[in-house]
């Protein structure tokens, strides 16, 4: 026998090997990286009898001086064992949502807690560390503090010091090398594929966690992402919003040039962005770009052209600059679908970047029925990424239920259908909460239209909203520092 392995520990090895949970070949990682060997634990839950002797075995590997009110297994494969530690032991349990439903709660994290509660995290195995952290997050958002993980495999890959660096302890229960170890002994592998796996750990002994995951974990405030931000116009909308101490963005949907003057003058000390629709205005002349930037610059608020770009990058790129309305002149930040592909970004890019301009991808849509949503969403991520000096966000709804959450915090969410309760209209448009869309949604911008400019006193409203808004990013940063 193995000396650093007990005899029990030696049982549960050859039990996984014995259903064919350990796999030899080649293997692609979460993290991006191809093994040698693979455990696919999601075969315990058709062995009961296995997985309870797993989650057994599991809480006994937790330090009795270790301290936690609920659990939470990480999505999907933990979410079993989660569940039965939680029934064998009595412990509370709760979930996160991989994607948050746009209808009911819509909530990130399901069950019931407490604020400041103590949260547990368990985990089938870990590489660098990064669906630990991705599961933090959105628990820390929730107020939930997060301190330990235990987890069955740690695969000795640079995650127990990855989490370290983010506040979490990992307990585990047994480690790569011991598997194979015992695998090897008992003659189930042999020496070659033993040296095999043994050489790939040196090799890889330190796989990184992604920068935004880390960031993610602790959901770093306005003003620190303002540093990590390429562009010049991202970097001063998040200084605006931290100036201002404003995360409302007023959506001038009104009829004519005139009434966006006077709303953007009564509403303007009180927003970080107005949002416009030059094309509706019967009233448009040419220096309608400079009265409008000269209410900007006075009250200290970005303009967002809400143009939606959608067709081929030749054409938007004439579009951006040229016709009556020479929007790239007046518009710090303008929008795009991303419908005819990366080329959209290339064409808007070529123009909007060497006057310091930004850009938003419509990555999700607030009204009922669109088809803004998972293949979509993903690419419209991908495509920010590979154009970060010049897309500066998303038109959001639901950030946290991305892969990975709202993903790099370079990037600004703006999630439009904001008013003081919940509901929607009969043209389909869906309406949340400021504080929903701030801290439960992890959206960074509250985009409020009607609630505003219908108003009796739009300058007080407009107040309203922006302490509701501001008061929920704050609510979230201090649950991020629990």
């Amino acid at each position: 026998m193995t000396s650093s392995v007990s005899s029990s520990m030696e049982s549960l090895i050859l039990k996984l090997h014995e259903i064919s949970a350990v796999k030899f070949g080649s293997f692609k990682l979460k993290s991006g990286i191809t093994s040698p060997i693979y455990i696919d634990l999601r075969l315990i839950v058709s062995y009961p009898n296995l997985l309870r002797e797993i989650s057994q075995t599991l809480v006994s590997t937790i330090p009795s001086t270790t301290q936690y009110d609920v659990i939470c297994g990480v999505p999907y494969t933990a979410l079993p064992i989660a569940t039965t530690v939680s029934v064998t032991t009595a412990v509370p349990m709760v979930m996160r949502r991989k994607e948050i439903k746009d209808y009911g709660t819509s909530k990130a994290i399901e069950g019931s807690f407490n604020p400041d509660q103590t949260c547990l995290i368990i985990e089938d195995l870990v590489t660098s560390g990064t669906s630990v952290l991705e599961t933090a997050a959105p628990l820390r958002a929730a107020g939930l503090k997060v301190a330990d993980a235990v987890v069955l495999i740690d695969r000795e890959q640079g995650g127990r010091e990855n989490l370290a660096q983010n506040g979490i302890t990992l307990h585990s229960l047994m480690n790569l090398r011991e598997m194979v170890g015992v695998l090897r002994e008992k003659g189930k592998v042999s020496e070659g594929t033993e040296a095999m796996v043994l050489r790939f750990l040196e090799e890889n002994s330190k796989v990184s966690v992604p920068e935004t995951a880390k960031i993610a974990a602790r959901i770093s405030s306005y003003g620190e992402r303002a540093k990590i931000t390429k562009n010049p116009t991202g970097k001063r909308l998040f200084e605006v919003m931290v100036e201002k101490q404003s995360n409302l963005c007023l959506a001038a949907d009104v009829g004519t040039a005139a009434e966006l003057f006077e709303i953007a003058e009564k509403v303007g000390p009180e927003i970080c962005l107005l949002k416009t629709h030059v094309d509706i205005f019967p009233d448009f002349t040419p220096d309608f770009g400079s009265k409008l930037r000269s209410i900007a610059e006075r009250h200290n608020f970005l303009i967002f052209e809400d143009r939606k770009f959608a067709d081929i990058g030749n054409t938007v790129t004439m579009q951006y600059e040229g016709g009556i309305f020479r929007i790239l002149d007046w518009a710090d930040i303008v929008n795009a679908h991303i419908i005819s592909g990366p080329g959209i970004v290339d064409g808007l890019k070529l123009k909007g970047l060497p006057r310091g301009r930004g850009l938003l991808l419509l990555a999700e849509m607030s009204s009922s029925g669109n088809l803004a949503k998972g293949d979509y969403t993903a690419a419209a991520a991908k495509i920010a990424e590979d154009h970060s000096d010049f897309v500066i966000g998303f038109i959001s709804v639901n950030p946290v239920s991305w892969q990975g959450g709202p993903g790099n915090p370079a990037f600004i969410h703006a999630t439009p259908g904001v008013q003081m309760v919940t509901g929607g209209d009969a043209l389909g448009q869906q309406y949340n909460t400021p504080y929903s869309v701030i801290h439960d949604r992890g959206s960074d911008i509250i985009i409020v239209g009607r609630g505003i400019i219908k108003a009796k006193n739009p300058a007080e409203v407009a107040r309203e909203y922006r302490i509701l808004g501001w008061d929920a990013y704050m609510a979230k940063c201090k649950n991020s520092s629990n």
